[in-house]
């Protein structure tokens, strides 16, 4: 994926139309589009390639399975035009070896800790090891939470240079701002892009935002 904006746009949205709408008005101002189950299930897995038309696609699927069924997810996002995948690392080392060697020259994000509060019950506390884990399997970049910017900060010690998508800027509360300076390296916006009467006009006053600090 590009690196400019360093804004990704999380379109859960489940009017296909209304998305692909959204997506085109943004461009200009976003790295990737992230679409998730709601638009999947709603529109089909033919939206991956209609968006991939317009900017790079994340299939944020978090794929969590046993290897052979997480080769065959992530085959089928790749194929339809994904540009990089999310997965679960909890899965251990099989799975997430699996799912670098399906993507070929796509990406694979794998998740360290999420970013709402229930993020703090379980995959916080092993947030370090899945970073340790996903470095040993060789995924391009991980998913560290915006809510938590001091979180950003821990896994880039043990990541180094590889890639951090942080979810949570706008409705979840967190900072791009705060999120970037944290070590981020693209945030993920999703309601206050997609939710705003002007997308185009909250995606555009984001990017500048960003760039007074990077």
């Amino acid at each position: 994926m590009k690196k400019d904006s360093h804004i990704i746009l999380a379109l859960d949205e489940t009017d296909g139309e209304k998305a692909l709408k959204i997506a085109n008005e943004v461009k200009d101002h976003i790295d990737a589009v992230k679409i998730n189950w709601p638009l999947i299930l709603s529109s089909g897995p033919e939206m991956i390639t209609k968006l991939s038309k317009m900017t790079d696609v994340v299939c944020d699927l978090k794929v969590a399975d046993v290897p052979n069924t997480v080769k065959l997810i992530v085959e089928g996002a790749v194929a339809r035009g994904a540009s990089a995948v999310i997965v679960h690392a909890f899965t251990g080392e099989d799975s997430l070896s699996a799912a670098v060697a399906a993507a070929g020259k796509a990406e694979i994000y794998a998740v360290t800790e999420m970013s709402h509060p229930g993020g703090l019950t379980f995959t916080a506390k092993h947030a370090e090891e899945m970073a340790s884990l996903g470095v040993k399997c060789g995924v391009s970049g991980f998913i560290a939470p915006a809510t938590r910017p001091e979180r950003i900060a821990d896994i880039r010690k043990i990541i180094g240079t590889k890639k951090i998508l942080s979810p949570g800027v706008g409705a979840q509360g967190g900072s791009a701002s705060a999120a970037i300076s944290a070590g981020a390296d693209y945030v993920i916006v999703g309601r206050t892009i997609y939710g705003s009467p002007e997308p185009k006009k909250v995606a555009s006053e984001m990017e500048k935002e960003i760039r007074r600090i990077v």
